[in-house]
């Protein structure tokens, strides 16, 4: 396995542009350090002068599409660009087909990850009227998923989230940090058939939306 020590890079961290040599050892870093000499031939040196170098970057909000949805997007081939651009982290959101509304269907796309992504994964459980025993499970795992997503207004398949009693009983009850999309579904669809009484449904805009 090849390793590399990069020279005179400009490293940004914690609200500082440091100046270091870096030394990367079996696709870790090994050592940060003003000068680092580890003999002649030992790595493949890069000239860092004039170059930074970044934390990785960790993206809280991916759809990756898969499974069911691969004709748009998936976990390989969007980990690949995730990385490419310089995030090495993904928390991907559950609105696949299926939605990721169990655990056995959240471990299916976790084991998907294992062997597709390029970069660090988590996944968000998503949450629909009728699943709120089945996301309380989900306490017993919370060290593996990165949250609940909830989808106060309109979402793909089932994940329409208005009963009060469940968002009640989540809210109180799941230990895993929670994401939502707060929408007030009954005013969307009020206004929606508003404007269609006004304009006609064929003359809506995006701006009606």
């Amino acid at each position: 396995m090849r390793n590399y020590i990069i020279k005179d890079i400009s490293i940004i961290n914690e609200g500082k542009i440091t100046r270091s040599d870096v030394y990367i050892q079996n696709q870790r870093i090994a050592k940060i350090a003003p000068q680092i000499d580890i003999g002649a031939g030992a790595a493949e040196e890069i000239n860092g002068a004039g170059k930074y170098l970044f934390p990785g970057a960790i993206d809280d909000q991916v759809h990756f599409r898969e499974p069911g949805l691969t004709h748009k997007a998936e976990i390989y081939t969007e980990s690949r660009a995730a990385v490419a651009g310089g995030v090495t982290s993904f928390m991907e959101m559950p609105n696949t087909k299926p939605p990721a509304l169990t655990l056995e269907l959240l471990e299916e796309k976790y084991a998907l990850a294992a062997q597709k992504s390029l970069a660090n994964y988590s996944f968000f459980m998503g949450v629909s009227n009728d699943n709120s025993e089945e996301v309380l499970k989900a306490n017993e795992h919370k060290k593996d998923i990165c949250g609940v997503k909830i989808f106060m207004g309109s979402s793909t398949g089932n994940m329409l989230v208005d009963n009060y009693l469940t968002l009640d009983r989540i809210f109180s009850g799941s230990e895993l940090l929670i994401a939502t999309h707060c929408e007030n579904e009954k005013m969307i669809r009020e206004n929606l058939q508003k404007a269609i009484a006004e304009k006609g449904e064929e003359n809506l805009t995006a701006t009606d939306h």
